[in-house]
């Protein structure tokens, strides 16, 4: 369950910097743009400023790239290991010793069926049976059902 949770504060922090990097993108291209309004005027003074923004916004995107990036492997890095964790639960829980009383139980059906006798779960001609009954079950409602629309029927 932690890994869980720590995987979704991952994905949580990988969107946000995602989001971070498409507004500091923006901030970019909007100071590129007033610096080239500015050099356009002939403003030095404000083509200057632009400059500086764009740096500070240029060396920022650079950051919150590389910051995207290693998230984006931490994040596959997580997903691998709780991958991982659920197998080894899974194989855990499978290859899981069983009690004495379930070994006994074993020991009991396997003498069962060396006698003869079939166990429930697995016995076919069991299944059969219980199918047919289910079908004579659902047959004799549709039957009723039918019974009782032909008697509304009458009365209108």
């Amino acid at each position: 369950m932690e890994a869980k949770v720590a995987l979704g504060g991952t994905e949580d922090t990988v969107a946000r910097t995602e989001r971070e990097l498409g507004e500091e993108r923006q901030r970019l291209a909007d100071a590129e743009r007033r610096g080239r309004l500015a050099a356009e005027i002939q403003d030095r003074e404000t083509v200057e400023v632009a400059q500086r923004f764009v740096a500070k916004h240029r060396a920022r995107v650079g950051v919150l790239e590389h910051k995207l990036a290693a998230l984006r492997e931490e994040l596959a890095l997580a997903q691998r290991e709780l991958a991982d964790m659920q197998a080894q639960l899974v194989r855990a829980e499978r290859d899981r010793p069983v009690t004495e009383a379930e070994r006994s139980a074993e020991r009991a059906w396997r003498d069962l069926a060396a006698a003869g006798g079939a166990r429930p779960a697995t016995d076919v001609r069991d299944e059969l049976l219980q199918s047919e009954l289910d079908r004579a079950a659902r047959e004799a409602a549709a039957d009723r059902q039918l019974q009782e629309l032909k008697r509304k029927l009458k009365r209108q």
